[in-house]
């Protein structure tokens, strides 16, 4: 009698799906993905949406997410690395420079004239948060770090073809090592988020921006300027930004193992490596969005590229001095980083 009230208490278990009998087998999670990028960006189209559909796909359906662009759930851009940390949505992705100074050591990426390709780039960026950096972004599961291609300058009314043009002028950066270098080669530097930029220079807020291509369509920048100032594309880029895609450490945590596999494989050097070349593929669509508007394209002379990058080579300098402080081996950083690029360039 004993045996068959077992039996049957077994049964009845299996019946409901009890816990360690086949649910955690069939767990699903449906993520909630949010960013400031609009939803018709390159970034949206071509990055962020081919990442979930691949790790749908390779979860067998089992991993879903709800994706949110342009901040559909609220808050503001500085607030989203906050929002996976907190656990107010999973996935997010974000610039660490959007709160200044909070994740001091990856600004490095974003020194004047220290990268021209996104791919190597990111690589480096990837292995020298790892090994230089590990506890940078402690507060989440980082899945993917990268940057994107050469940034650049773009203006209303006027050509920037040196620095003494840029003398009065307003012009937005979106991070504190960016605005540092828009200050030291001569122009009023206005800090703000991307979605800000295409308000801002329909009101006369900011004279000019600087950002890659690629992003130039999807905030209108093409049709509110007429003047782009490209530095040479076989020398260091004017600057970079640096990116996150971070998860709720406890979401992650509580993930199913073979889903937790899933999200591994979806995350580290290759899919940074991936991120930064895709972003950076899209410069060049970008730029004949201003082309065929007939927008003026203009190539900064090696002479005056080196003028940029010499009134521009104290912020290394400072950012050295300023890590030193906070008691990081500021130089060791900077040469690791330089090393790092030097050596995912070659790959």
């Amino acid at each position: 009698m004993l045996q068959r009230r077992t039996l049957l208490k077994t049964s009845a278990a299996v019946a409901l799906g009890a816990p360690g009998l086949s649910g955690l087998a069939q767990q699903s999670v449906t993520l909630k993905f949010h960013t400031f990028m609009a939803p018709m960006s390159n970034v949206w189209l071509g990055m962020h949406k081919p990442w979930m559909d691949k790790v749908e796909k390779e979860s067998g359906g089992r991993i879903k997410f709800d994706a949110y662009p342009a901040m559909q759930l609220g808050g503001t851009p500085v607030q989203l690395y906050d929002q996976a940390r907190d656990g107010v949505v999973d996935i997010v992705w974000t610039l660490p420079g959007n709160t200044a100074g909070r994740f001091p050591r990856v600004e490095v990426f974003e020194l004047p004239f220290m990268m021209n390709n996104a791919e190597a780039t990111s690589k480096a960026y990837w292995e020298y948060v790892q090994t230089m950096a590990p506890d940078e972004f402690k507060d989440t599961q980082v899945l993917a770090l990268h940057v994107h291609g050469p940034g650049m300058f773009h203006s209303k009314d006027k050509l920037i073809k040196t620095p003494a043009d840029l003398k009065g002028m307003k012009v937005r950066g979106p991070t504190r090592q960016v605005t540092k270098m828009l200050a030291s080669v001569g122009a009023t530097p206005v800090g703000m988020p991307l979605p800000a930029i295409t308000d801002a220079l329909s009101k006369g807020t900011i004279d000019a921006c600087v950002i890659p291509w690629e992003v130039v369509p999807s905030i209108k920048v093409n049709e509110l300027t007429k003047f782009h100032s490209e530095f040479p594309a076989n020398k260091p880029a004017l600057y970079t930004t640096t990116f996150v895609m971070a998860m709720n450490k406890a979401k992650y945590d509580g993930l199913a193992p073979d889903l937790k596999k899933v999200i591994d494989a979806n995350s580290g050097l290759a899919t940074s490596a991936w991120l930064g070349k895709t972003q950076q593929g899209n410069d060049a669509p970008g730029r004949k969005t201003a082309s065929d508007r007939n927008n003026t394209i203009y190539q900064v002379t090696d002479a005056d590229t080196e003028a940029f990058r010499k009134l521009s080579s104290q912020i290394d300098e400072e950012w050295v001095a300023d890590m030193n402080k906070r008691n990081f081996d500021g130089k060791k950083l900077l040469e690791t980083a330089r090393a790092l690029i030097a050596k995912h360039g070659k790959a």
